[in-house]
């Protein structure tokens, strides 16, 4: 009998590591991708313990992943010249295997992409590039996916993974409408300065309408990522929803702009920055539902969130991890499923997961309103409440809840 096959949209960062998943509990997975081929998109991500707890069930792909973990993480003040340290901590690698068994390592989101569509492949999964999927059509026991160069392919069921942009989510619910939330991000790769040499640390950076969080990526290499205020929010203004690099003009008028006199490394960071990238950050309407029939979203797809709180693909592999859990203890032999066995699944694994990620979407949201804030007074009012609040018991409580997950004890 033929293993069960599974479309799964998206080759990004989820869509592999869920293949693989479903590839070694007897699936089989094809994973369909619209770009031409692995992309450059975006700069670079935080592993925290929940996520690399989740990808800790593929041997051996932690001891792949070519990432740094940082030893301290620093929040920093720099307003009207003056340099303040409002956070030290201790996030070095014993320290935090001590407490959840697993480091934080900043990793280039391309690299870490081609190593888990390696992963993929050399578990036997097929990738088709260059494949948009346009139209899904459900019958009482399978999915039929139209793809925009005209291909078609049946599957037993699908899951979407197909990020921000989702297809497969306008396919099931509609387009809708994203909301410019005004605050815009750009940011890069660098040399590191020489007023971080020597500091293995996630710094974030607090000024005058302004955030920036620089982290190490390797051997003299930072990634930094700003964010910035944007009072006007009409249409003219607003920044596009994309992560292409910056033309060599825009790149240059940032690296000799008014933030690369800024303190604590960060103007080192801006001037000598590569591969430069813009994007607006933009809210979209919480869905109610993940699934429709025998197509379900995850990750992105389900619940796109602003990167204040760095949990964008943590909270993916979280899903995949549920996901996986419940399609073994509803369908353990790893059989056809009907479309009411699928409904229990994907019905359990939303009612599990829309919640979590609803409450970490608006935490997200939240946290880069109060990072971001203009005029001297209010600044200063936000570096008090860092420097009083990081430590306190409700956030040791938080920090705990959020990277303890998703399990002690994998039931997968």
């Amino acid at each position: 009998m033929a293993n069960i096959r599974v479309i799964v949209v998206g080759a990004g960062i989820a869509g592999p590591v869920l293949a693989t998943f479903l590839k070694t509990r007897g699936y089989d997975p094809i994973i369909y991708e619209r770009l031409p081929s692995a992309g450059e998109g975006g700069l670079s991500l935080v592993l925290q313990p929940n996520g690399l707890r989740v990808l800790s069930l593929i041997p051996g792909l932690l001891e792949q992943i070519p990432g740094h973990s940082p030893d301290r993480m620093i929040h920093c003040s720099a307003l009207d010249g003056k340099e303040d340290i409002l956070v030290d901590n201790d996030v070095s690698p014993d320290t935090l295997r001590e407490l959840f068994g697993f480091p934080l390592m900043g990793v280039q989101r391309a690299e870490l992409q081609r190593l888990l569509i390696d992963t993929a492949e050399k578990h036997g999964i097929e990738i088709k590039w260059g494949h948009q999927a346009i139209e899904f059509e459900q019958t009482e026991d399978a999915v039929e996916v139209t793809f925009a160069n005209g291909a078609k392919d049946t599957a037993s069921f699908v899951v979407g993974c197909d990020g921000l942009h989702s297809n497969t989510r306008i396919a099931l619910f509609g387009q809708e409408k994203a909301d410019f939330t005004g605050l815009a991000q750009f940011g890069g790769l660098s040399p590191t300065p020489p007023a971080l040499q020597g500091k293995s640390a996630l710094v974030n950076i607090y000024g005058n309408g302004r955030h920036m969080v620089a982290y190490p990526l390797g051997e003299g290499k930072h990634f930094w990522a700003q964010v910035l205020s944007q009072l006007i929010t009409t249409r003219e203004a607003e920044v596009k929803e994309d992560w292409k690099t910056q033309k060599v003009e825009q790149q240059d008028e940032i690296r000799r702009g008014p933030l690369s006199t800024w303190g604590f490394g960060a103007g080192e960071l801006v001037k000598t920055g590569q591969k430069i990238v813009k994007y607006g950050l933009y809210d979209r309407p919480e869905l109610k539902s993940w699934f429709k029939g025998r197509i379900v979203l995850l990750g992105d797809a389900a619940h796109p969130t602003s990167p204040h709180l760095g949990q964008g693909a943590n909270q993916a592999f979280e899903d995949i991890y549920h996901l996986m859990r419940l399609l073994k203890e509803y369908n353990p032999s790893a059989g056809q499923p009907s479309t009411e066995l699928l409904s229990h699944v994907f019905r359990d694994y939303q009612d599990l997961r829309l919640p979590r990620t609803s409450e970490l979407v608006r935490g997200a949201r939240k946290q880069g309103e109060a990072r971001v804030v203009e005029g001297i007074d209010a600044c200063r009012a936000r570096d008090e409440g860092i420097r009083a609040g990081f430590n306190s018991d409700a956030a040791k409580r938080a920090q705990y809840e959020l990277l303890s997950g998703p399990f002690k004890d994998s039931e997968m």
